[in-house]
């Protein structure tokens, strides 16, 4: 008695058929025309051409091409060449950035430099003044050895005269709270407070 030969299916269920097609279909219009995707990527491509952009900086006028996306920290530091900036954690969590923009105390790493026009920005090479004094609260750093390794110290510098600037340097609790921002890896505090305290009775600002 011969036997039957019975063909069986070769892995393709109707379950796996009907989940491919809908799976193809859902697809298939998320796919634009090539005309289409040229005509988006084109406005795209323009936001990363550089535009000129003004700055006054350290009392001094500088006009850069920069792509819109540059942090005004980047734009300190690479296209302006002052260095005393520094980049920390890029994420605005330790303060070694901090620069002063119109006065106040602004974290370069999250702020843009096309942002930036018209307004005075100031990074500690433009502290002293033109005859080489030290400002007071640079002074005071160096009289109360409020730094060890020197990388924060920039941005606490910067930070303090905002500080100050701001009237929240009234007590020493104060000055802690307004400076927790910036952190020094050294554990320099008690010396930054010390100088900070120096310095607001130097300027007359509490």
């Amino acid at each position: 008695m011969s036997e039957t030969l019975v063909s069986k299916p070769i892995g393709l269920s109707r379950r796996r058929f009907m989940t491919g097609t809908v799976s193809a279909a859902a697809v298939a219009p998320l796919l634009p025309p090539k005309a289409k995707a040229d005509e988006v990527a084109a406005p795209r491509s323009k936001l990363r051409e550089p535009v000129v952009t003004s700055l006054r900086i350290n009392r001094q006028a500088y006009e850069l091409s920069l792509d819109t996306r540059t942090s005004l920290l980047d734009a300190l530091r690479d296209h302006v060449g002052l260095t005393g900036t520094k980049k920390g954690c890029d994420h605005g969590q330790c303060g070694a950035c901090t620069v002063l923009v119109d006065g106040k105390r602004v974290l370069s790493c999250l702020s843009f430099a096309v942002m930036m026009q018209g307004k005075d920005v100031t990074t500690v090479e433009g502290l002293a003044s033109r005859d080489g004094a030290l400002h007071p609260m640079q002074q005071a750093f160096i009289d109360h050895d409020a730094f060890q390794c020197g990388y924060c110290t920039p941005g606490q510098i910067l930070s303090a005269i905002g500080c100050v600037n701001e009237g929240h340097a009234g007590s020493e609790a104060d000055i802690r709270e307004y400076m927790s921002g910036n952190i020094c890896r050294c554990a320099a505090y008690p010396n930054i407070v010390a100088a900070i305290v120096q310095a607001r009775d130097q300027t007359g600002r509490a």
